[in-house]
């Protein structure tokens, strides 16, 4: 009877297993797809999940099994603007709809100007905790079983958003000591707990968390769209730099710079462009912060230095060839030029993170003044036979000579994503 039972229990675990296999790939196909023309569509997924075109769609898209590559012929994308429809089948059941937007031939201005960028989050990011002394002299950690981490950001006290540090402390303080309800996000998921307020020698109250409501930094924009005035910028992400998580972000600035210093990299320690980012113009806005990129609008070029006339396409991953090519940054005054750098691998099916290519800088020039690729120089436009084909994302700290940079079409489909 024993034996029986525990077959029944494995058994019943194994089924649960294996649904959540299959609820995890199904959920880790995108709601929405952006395609470039003639781009294939990848989607490889696990036994038992085909994709197929809905009929509605009027494409003929193949059908794919698990594992394949799902291919449609150029003209049936090339000459549709809107959207096509396929559909996640489980075991000939369909279980979800994915949107595939195809979009042309993309010219974007390349721009490699160095820029300051300032992001707002949304609510306050928990970077820290540290215990109270009250007012009686015991200490207290009013945090603990919370369930609030380092990297939470709270966007809520007792349901009155909170959109600043100086927010949070009016909400602190108005308690007086009663119990709060705390609304925070956590890995993605919005949750609330209680915590109550202590009150210090200063006669204020305090919950013992450290919280930020801004970052700021330097960098390189990558390219602008002339016809709707987006500008991408940096191709990685912003993180915090005490939790080292993506920064949630309400909205951002970007403003004009100026070089203060640079550092060479050495082997071992990376180098950095020193600029200034308080007091300077606004020149552009910031809506997106994504591992792939900062993106957002500019409305003033006339504070980007170099040729902003000149538009370029962005190379299909196919066309990317390892060899030579040029990175294009501003170290002299603001003023852009460009290095020659060696692609030396190509990560053509590499959708997972921003190191989309393995590269090494060549240019004398260039290594004389950083040493490579330093801090600040991130963003910067790679071009190749006359395209955009990506943007500088990191540097090897033992080797600061090579470096990663991500492809441009992911930026462009990342810049257009949720329009």
């Amino acid at each position: 009877m024993k034996i029986k039972k525990k077959i029944l229990i494995s058994t019943i675990i194994s089924i649960l297993l294996i649904a959540l296999i299959y609820v995890s790939d199904i959920t880790n196909i995108p709601d929405s797809i952006i395609l470039f023309k003639e781009e294939e569509l990848n989607i490889n997924t696990i036994f038992g999940i085909s994709v197929k075109a809905l009929e509605t769609s009027n494409t003929d898209i193949d059908t794919a099994q698990s594992g394949e590559i799902i291919q449609a012929s150029s003209g049936s994308y090339a000459n549709k603007e809107e959207s096509i429809n396929i559909g996640i089948n489980l075991f000939g059941i369909k279980v979800k709809e994915v949107s595939v937007n195809v979009i042309d031939d993309v010219e974007v201005v390349p721009l490699g100007g160095l820029i300051g960028m300032k992001l707002y989050t949304n609510g306050v990011l928990v970077v820290g905790m540290s215990e109270i002394y009250g007012q009686n002299n015991q200490v207290y950690r009013p945090y603990e079983n919370t369930g609030i981490k380092e990297g939470d950001t709270i966007t809520k006290i007792n349901d009155e958003y909170i959109v600043s540090t100086e927010d949070m402390t009016e909400c602190i303080n108005a308690s007086q000591g009663k119990e709060i309800k705390i609304t925070y996000i956590h890995n993605n998921k919005t949750l609330e707990t209680n915590i109550t307020p202590i009150e210090t020698d200063k006669n204020n109250y305090k919950v013992g968390l450290w919280v930020r409501d801004t970052a700021a930094g330097v960098g390189t924009a990558t390219f602008y769209d002339k016809n709707t005035g987006k500008v991408a910028m940096l191709g990685h992400g912003i993180l915090d730099v005490d939790t080292e998580e993506l920064i949630d972000i309400s909205d951002g600035k970007v403003t004009n710079t100026s070089v203060v210093s640079i550092i060479k990299g050495e082997n071992g320690k990376t180098g950095r462009i020193q600029g200034i980012v308080e007091g300077q113009k606004e020149i552009g806005t910031i809506s997106k912060n994504t591992y792939y990129g900062v993106y957002g609008k500019l409305y003033n070029m006339n504070e980007i230095k170099g040729n902003t006339s000149k538009s370029v396409k962005i190379a299909l991953r196919n066309e990317i060839q390892a060899g030579e090519a040029t990175l294009m940054c501003a170290l002299d005054n603001g003023q852009v030029k460009e290095y020659t750098v060696e692609i030396q691998k190509i990560y053509l099916n590499n959708n997972s993170n921003n190191k989309s290519m393995l590269l090494k800088v060549t240019d004398e020039e260039l290594l004389e003044k950083t040493g490579g690729i330093i801090q600040g120089m991130s963003g910067s436009p790679i071009i190749q036979n006359g395209k955009l084909i990506g943007a500088l994302t990191h540097v090897l700290v033992q080797n600061p000579t090579q470096g990663y940079a991500v492809f441009s079409d992911i930026m462009v489909k990342q810049m257009n994503e949720n329009d």
